[in-house]
């Protein structure tokens, strides 16, 4: 296979000198409502990237992202807390051949860390790509969570915009008694 970047031959989909070149993290964080967003990239290091979420290389792609940034952030932050939490994807939604957020969570192997796939989907299927605020506000994903009560949970996502998609998913899930301790994501896009 060759790299997507640098089209030199790797076993990787990203290979590790433009892996080291390009994608170095630089985590962000900020607060959406009262939900903690940590984004590992600024949104512009990574789109050509994300841009690939609906097509067969974004398959790929995303699975690099979740094995090698998403899994390990999560992973380090259970060795320091020490404390039990599950993750949850928001919309794990199977489009275009596969989840994407899915393949964010699946990355992640540690035995102490229960990924509890699609179990927070959304009913209304709006893309707000290039949408404004008041056109999100105006048209909710009305979430539905079918998972266990009463416990505490990360969020994973790819990107946060406005955040009202996080918002409404932590909302859903609080109506359900779990904790979102906060959300992580690949990227912000205000940044």
């Amino acid at each position: 296979m060759r790299c997507v970047s640098c089209h030199k031959l790797s076993v990787d989909v990203i290979c590790s000198s433009c892996a080291e070149r390009l994608l170095r993290p630089t985590i962000s964080r900020r607060t959406v409502g009262t939900l903690e967003v940590v984004s590992l990239f600024h949104y512009s290091v990574i789109e050509p990237f994300l841009l690939t979420k609906h097509t067969p290389l974004g398959h790929r792609i995303y699975r690099h992202l979740g094995r090698h940034y998403i899994a390990p952030f999560v992973e380090e932050y259970r060795r320091q807390e020490g404390t039990p939490f599950g993750v949850i994807g928001v919309d794990e939604h199977v489009g275009h051949g596969y989840a994407h957020t899915a393949l964010l969570t699946r990355a992640i192997q540690h035995p102490d860390i229960p990924v509890m796939h699609s179990t927070l989907l959304a009913r209304n299927r709006v893309n707000y790509a290039g949408k404004t605020l008041q056109y999100r506000l105006d048209h909710p994903r009305d979430f539905h969570y079918t998972g266990s009560k009463k416990q505490e949970v990360v969020l994973v996502d790819d990107i946060v915009t406005t955040g009202i998609t996080l918002q409404e998913a932590a909302g859903e899930l609080h109506r359900h008694q779990v904790d979102v301790l906060f959300a992580v994501t690949l990227a912000d896009a205000q940044y």
